[in-house]
């Protein structure tokens, strides 16, 4: 468990750490000395010159007197370090999820990243007080008595280190099954958590469809599973709790018939073997109390395996010697794509792009149509380098996107995508992320192009209106032109709307169709859109299908071509001419 504590700390927090683990091990080696220094004692009081002890209880005084000096710098330390482990892991995740590429970020392991930056740094944070102290003690001090034993009695103390194998035997297996056991224990809790949290975000659907009072069957299913789980860890765990204490009781029974045996042959004092037997007592209480820690210790390197896990994460890979795009044109050559399932060999890994060529000039307007699913929202990610290619190079001005630094890439490249996420704040919080520094004039030209303006004077607050957590007191709509206007502030030669206008209805799709045609000339846009009539004016006109592109052109050329692009239009303009008729009595 230390060594997991080490690595996910890194060589800041090492160093407390350090101080610590060297008092609270000080403090351990002082106990056991101070209960070795019973034996004396004892024996000088059971003497026929009970005065000669005071030798021995004056060193005794002293060394408890140490000892409780350092167990109280110890106890308080355990503290203060705590919460710098604290602040040092949360900083260390945060610079990991910086590093890390979004692609990364899948749903099961943002949750994930939740759990441990919330409750799992909270246990870490407790493991110098409630955890590391114990568990040097546990070790150290019987170490320290073993070592004692040598001075009084060497048979009693080579008995001992013939029983130290069979004990750490085990300990080890106890420990591995209890591993297990809690291993599967924190699948099922994790399993729930997540189903709890789902159950509660999607209570407008459950109560739409009236799935409240028979209950909902995924999260039934997964609390189900934790109440197997613990009874799995109860059971079958009982025998690797029980075992560790049972074989440290069986050494101390059979040191106790050796001590009596070796006392009635006269090879040992009745003073010497009533001290030995205080001694082992106090020995075997104190390496039965490992036993006690080592659910603690369990659980805490469960934990610390996971934050190592995420933490030891290979960073996006950054060039070496950045290059600067000489324009913002944008150029895919013989890209594919493929998610990779884990498979070790990669044959399951599920193919999304294959060879993709296309160019965006300068200043233009691309569309990429598709139908869903086929791999529209990936070209932008790619882009903006949110993931990487496995097959053929994507450029910016020139550059293959994987030479440009991280920065200049973000500078270069602006994404809205579908599904907006706003900060609980202000509008003009959200919109600013993109620029703080903003002048007012280009707050309200973005507001402006993006139809946010017209937002903005339905709402009695204005900029100063507060969206709530994840934007829940906006429309979807409202939600999605606070996006646009903050991509806009940005100010980006390269633009990327993604499904930008889904949450607008036919007025402000209309309005932002014409904002985008503006915007064509002084960015390279490219604009992924179901509703067509957002792309009819581009320049040009890409179909995506099954990961391939399969028709190019403008919207003319396109729709006389009698292929998929036509089809859909035909498709919209049939459900344009759709009339509801009020029924008639």
């Amino acid at each position: 468990m230390i060594r997991q504590l080490y690595r996910v700390l890194g060589p800041e927090g090492s160093r407390p750490l350090n101080r610590l683990v060297l008092l609270q091990s000080g403090a351990a080696v002082l106990q056991g000395v101070a209960f070795a220094l019973l034996v004396p004692v004892l024996k000088a009081l059971l003497s026929t010159d009970p005065d000669d002890v005071w030798p021995w209880l004056t060193a005794f005084t002293g060394c408890v007197l140490v000892y409780a000096a350092l167990q109280g710098a110890a106890i308080s330390g355990g503290f203060a370090v705590g919460s710098q482990l604290s602040r040092v892991l949360h900083r260390r995740m945060a610079d990991q999820a910086l590093s890390l590429p979004l692609g990364w970020f899948t749903a099961g392991r943002t949750a994930e990243f939740s759990r441990l930056a919330g409750q799992n740094v909270i246990q870490v944070m407790s493991t110098p007080a409630h955890l590391l102290r114990p568990f040097l003690t546990s070790l150290l001090t019987p170490v320290t008595l073993v070592v004692a034993t040598f001075f009084f009695d060497a048979r009693t103390a080579l008995v001992l280190l013939a029983c130290v194998p069979v004990l750490f035997a085990v300990q080890q297996a106890s420990t591995a099954l209890m591993r297990r056991l809690d291993l599967g224990r924190d699948a099922a809790i994790g399993e729930s958590a997540d189903r709890v949290l789902e159950y509660t975000r999607n209570q407008p659907v459950l109560r739409a469809f009236g799935r409240t009072a028979d209950g909902y069957g995924a999260l039934d299913d997964a609390l189900a599973a934790e109440a197997r789980a613990d009874r799995r860890l109860i059971v079958r765990g009982l025998p690797g709790l029980v075992s560790f204490t049972f074989a440290t009781r069986l050494v101390f029974a059979l040191l106790l018939a050796l001590g009596v045996s070796w006392q009635l042959e006269g090879s040992l004092t009745a003073p010497t073997l009533l001290a030995l037997l205080v001694l082992l007592v106090r020995l075997i209480d104190s390496v039965a109390s490992a036993a006690e820690a080592g659910a603690g210790m369990r659980i805490a390197r469960n934990t610390l395996e996971r934050l190592g896990a995420v933490l030891d994460e290979p960073p996006f890979p950054q060039p070496a010697e950045p290059k600067t795009p000489r324009d913002a044109s944008v150029e895919f050559s013989g890209v594919g794509f493929r998610y990779d399932t884990g498979a070790a060999d990669g044959a399951s890994a599920r193919p999304v792009l294959n060879d993709v060529t296309f160019r965006l000039p300068e200043r233009s307007m691309t569309a990429l149509v598709g139908p869903s699913g086929a791999g529209k929202t990936t070209v932008a990610s790619l882009i903006a380098r949110f993931r990487d290619a496995t097959e053929g190079t994507v450029r910016i001005g020139g550059v293959d996107v994987r030479e440009i630094a991280a920065d200049d890439l973000a500078a270069h490249v602006s994404l809205v995508f579908q599904d907006v996420y706003l900060f609980d704040g202000t509008i003009e919080e959200n919109v600013r992320i993109a620029a703080p520094d903003a002048e007012p004039a280009e707050l309200a030209e973005a507001a402006s192009l993006s139809g946010l303006d017209r937002v903005l004077e339905e709402l009695p607050d204005g900029w100063g209106t507060k969206v709530g957590e994840g934007g829940a007191r906006l429309s979807g709509g409202q939600r999605q032109r606070v996006s646009v206007a903050r991509a806009l502030l940005k100010d980006a030669p390269v633009l990327v709307l993604d499904e930008a206008t889904a949450a607008l209805d036919q007025e402000n799709e209309a309005l932002f169709a014409e904002a985008v045609r503006t915007l064509a000339d002084r960015k390279t846009l490219l604009v992924i859109a179901h509703r067509l009539s957002t792309v009819v004016h581009a320049d040009q006109i890409l179909v995506l299908e099954d990961g391939e592109i399969t028709e190019r052109g403008t919207h003319n050329d396109l729709v006389t071509a009698d292929g998929t692009y036509a089809s859909f239009w035909q498709r919209r303009s049939r459900a344009h001419g759709w009339r509801l008729e009020a029924a008639r009595s």
